[in-house]
């Protein structure tokens, strides 16, 4: 049934309408073809008592593009029709006009549906009150009824496609808003990869020079340094746009590297120090790679921003989650507020249950980021 209904709704309005016509045509003609005395005028039907039937199916064919002018002439078309039936019993639903008050109802315009609710409302009252047909209540009743019930019919069409609507534009509305974060989070994972790699990349080649004479072992370590740098951010850019097979972890840092990135800064000129207090547990996997970028903010803020010459990095294993706290000794900027770095820091730890806080160092000086995430129960 589902293949069926998706099957009908592919077919063209225009074959759909012109179909509809056809069958209206074929119901209101059935009593000249059942008489078959469509030229004999002193028997039963004539050529002219026909006519009115053209005019109730042809107009179909145009019902959504003008749906009240289509009821207008439907419903005149049928009222001749009616008038002219030497015996109105013969076709006793006027299958035209309930097609278009349907069609009114379901893809007429507010205004426009007023103007079809006053004629209906005219059409009762006349047939009710037997000024233009006498016919019994009941009948009027009967054709009453199956207006309004054609009416609601359009009503609720009208209503099933406007909800099908609205659900398609939340549909695209949540697509947009889904690109836009899949944006966001490249641009946060750009900046975080290449901001901390190309932050110590120019810090080693501007000591490089300095102590290439004096020092030149110092001097090839920070060009080995540079290059780990540059493969590291390489490697770490293919992971993020899926150029390499991510392995079965993922690919994405974790915690257990904090120590190396540590190694890596110290090794760039800043005194850094890594404490580890608490037993180390296993985090969520979008804890362990905030938990990473949180540090790898802290320290790329710490040597571009602030300039400092000391930074201590703690990692504080409690019982129900990691405290990262890292603070320096620099001048306190952390390169402006609204940039994808700490506002990243700060999704990052929202997203997967933490928090994240920033303000000045101890006494004052410098730059304090303290990182809250849950570490994962262990099961007894």
């Amino acid at each position: 049934m589902p293949q069926l209904a998706g099957l009908l709704r592919r077919i063209p309005p225009s074959i759909v309408d012109a179909g509809i016509a056809l069958v209206v045509l074929a119901a209101h003609s059935a009593p000249f073809l059942v008489t078959t005395r469509i030229a004999d005028p002193g028997t039963g039907w004539t050529l002219a008592q026909y006519l009115p039937v053209l005019g109730e199916a042809l107009p179909l064919l145009w019902r959504r593009r003008a749906p009240l002018l289509v009821f207008a002439l439907v419903v005149l078309a049928t009222a001749a029709y009616t008038l002219n039936d030497p015996d109105t019993a013969r076709q006793p639903v006027a299958y035209a006009a309930l097609v278009a008050t349907y069609t009114l109802a379901a893809a007429g315009s507010p205004r426009h549906r007023a103007w079809g609710l006053a004629l209906l409302a005219v059409g009762a009252v006349a047939e009710l009150s037997g000024v233009v047909l006498h016919v019994g209540a009941e009948t009027a009743v009967h054709g009453i009824v199956m207006y309004a019930a054609a009416w609601a019919a359009g009503r609720a069409t009208a209503h099933r496609q406007a909800h099908a609507r609205q659900l398609e534009r939340e549909r695209e509305l949540e697509a947009q808003r889904a690109a836009a974060r899949e944006r966001a989070a490249i641009a946060r994972d750009m900046h975080d990869i290449l901001g901390h790699s190309i932050s110590l990349m120019i810090v080693q080649a501007e000591a490089g020079p300095v102590v290439v004479r004096s020092k030149p072992e110092r001097a090839e370590r920070a060009f080995d340094d540079i290059a780990a740098a540059g493969r590291n951010a390489m490697t770490q850019v293919r992971w993020l746009l899926g150029l390499l097979d991510r392995p079965a972890d993922g690919g994405a840092p974790t915690a257990d590297q904090i120590p190396t990135l540590v190694e890596g800064v110290a090794r760039a000129g800043p005194k850094t120090s890594l404490q580890v207090s608490g037993t180390p547990r296993p985090l969520p996997p979008d804890a362990e790679l905030a938990a990473y970028r949180a540090v790898q903010e802290a320290l790329t803020n710490a040597i571009k921003h602030a300039n400092a010459a000391a930074i201590s990095v703690n990692l504080d294993w409690r019982a129900d989650e990691l405290l990262i706290k890292v603070t320096d000794d620099g001048r306190g900027d952390t390169g402006g507020t609204n940039g994808h770095g700490l506002d990243g820091v700060r999704e990052r730890a929202r997203a997967c249950g933490g928090s994240a806080e920033f303000g000045p160092g101890p006494g004052g000086r410098g730059c304090s980021l303290s990182v809250r995430l849950p570490v994962e129960r262990q099961s007894k």
